[in-house]
């Protein structure tokens, strides 16, 4: 098994030297519909997504960062997911965005200076990709404890 970690690996490293923009947005969108599993699977989902899954999370991930990223993923799942109407919504972000967005501070800048200081620098794609796997998931539990509470 460690043998078939290491090649792996190993084919990583390759194809993100001799591609390194494919290489890390095929590995972003892979890691960013991760966490859209785990936290489906961790929240007690019967039956997975995959296609929101995979589709959702890449466009979240590659077009928004920072607060944007986090009020439009939490107006998403407001909406869409959970469908609340529109009104319901917005009292979500006005109630759990703030909370949100004072963990991202808490946890961003440190994984950006660990990312900046002591990553290879092509390795921290990858590094930076990890992080977000945790914060989706976190965020996605946080709304769906939201939702059985009010349950």
């Amino acid at each position: 098994m460690a043998d078939l970690v290491e090649k792996a690996w190993q084919r990583y490293l390759i194809a993100l030297h001799k591609h390194p923009l494919r290489t890390k947005a095929a590995t972003s969108g892979l890691l960013a519909g991760c966490s859209d599993l785990a936290a489906q699977k961790l929240s007690g989902a019967k039956k997975l997504q995959l296609r929101r899954s995979l589709l959702i999370s890449v466009v979240v991930e590659q077009l928004t960062f920072g607060p944007w990223n986090n009020f439009l993923f939490m107006l998403y799942m407001g909406l869409v997911i959970e469908g609340r109407p529109c009104h319901l919504a917005k009292n979500k972000l006005k109630t759990d965005y703030l909370l949100v967005q004072l963990n991202a501070w808490r946890v961003w800048p440190l994984v950006s200076v660990i990312n900046y200081r002591y990553m290879p620098l092509h390795l921290r794609v990858l590094f930076n990709n990890l992080a977000a796997v945790c914060w989706r998931t976190f965020v996605i539990l946080q709304s769906t404890r939201a939702i059985k509470q009010a349950a």
